[in-house]
Parts: structure tokens; C-alpha cells; sequence
């Protein structure tokens, strides 16, 4: 891939898929986890929002494969043969803030794209709000977008 090249992303929360394209092109599919609670914009409602949103930070550049984040700072490397109950935050955090008057708040109730110990759970609502993706497909996605790429969430 060349610099500059202008990626963005679609999430589906009826599918639990992620779209990533280039232009307006379908680049790739992802499998994806949002909100166990459902969609919102409520803050300590651990949903998701719905709706027009952009990368706002990106943290995670050059950090090993299951790296763990708590507060947005790295704590450790999650052994993955060793399943815990515990959400971590893995690997990469795209940030995201929301554009929209209903989801003005997101950037602020902390809603992430990030990588998960619970991979096994993708493909269906398990996440506290944030969107969980495997690592490895954090990795790649991490890699492609920019700060100001845009993300569209929809039911």
C-alpha cells in the first residue's frame, strides 16, 4: 500500500462486520464484536453508538502483538494460551469521535476499535461498547487508516 491512500471503514451491528474501503471501493471484510448491551449514546450505558465518526488518536504504533492497554498505557502482553474472563484492550486502540449531535459524546465514553482476548466471541454482541476485532485483523486495519479516516457505524 502507498501512503496517502485514503482508506475508511463501515460497521454493521446487525452483521457484526466491519467494511474497510479505499475510495469507494470494498477493500476487505472483518469480523467484529460490538455492545452486548445494544446501541446508545448514553454514557456508563456500555453501548454502542450508531452513526458518522472519525480516528481521532491512534495508540499502539509498534507494540508487540497483544500488547495489553489499561488507561490507554501499556501494561503488559496478554499470553493468549491463558484465557481469562477480564475484557483487555489489545493490541492497537483506534479512538474514535463521534460526528454526529447523538454521538457527540464517543470520544469521551472512551469507544475504541481495538483488539480482544475473547476472539472466539466475534461474530456476536459481547463487547462493553467498544468494537472488538481479532489482533491480527486490528493489526492490519491499524496500519491503513489515518487520523481523520472516517468509520460509519449502522444498525
Amino acid at each position: 500500500m502507498q501512503t496517502g491512500e485514503i482508506y475508511n471503514l463501515e460497521i454493521s451491528i446487525r452483521n457484526q462486520q466491519m467494511r474497510l474501503y479505499f475510495d469507494v471501493n470494498e477493500y476487505k471484510e472483518y469480523q467484529i464484536s460490538s455492545s452486548r448491551f445494544g446501541v446508545g449514546y448514553e454514557v456508563d450505558s456500555y453501548k454502542t453508538p450508531l452513526g458518522n465518526f472519525e480516528i481521532k488518536r491512534k495508540i499502539g504504533d509498534g507494540k508487540p502483538l497483544g500488547t495489553i492497554f489499561k488507561g490507554r498505557s501499556v501494561c503488559g502482553i496478554h499470553e493468549f494460551e491463558n484465557e481469562i474472563d477480564e475484557d483487555l484492550i489489545l493490541t492497537r486502540i483506534l479512538w474514535l469521535n463521534g460526528l454526529d449531535n447523538l454521538n457527540s459524546n464517543t470520544f469521551d465514553r472512551y469507544i475504541y476499535i481495538h483488539g480482544t482476548n475473547h476472539e472466539k466471541d466475534l461474530g456476536r454482541p459481547s463487547s462493553m461498547g467498544c468494537i472488538r476485532m481479532s489482533n491480527r485483523d486490528v493489526l492490519e486495519v491499524y496500519d491503513l487508516l489515518t487520523i481523520g479516516s472516517k468509520v460509519l457505524i449502522t444498525e
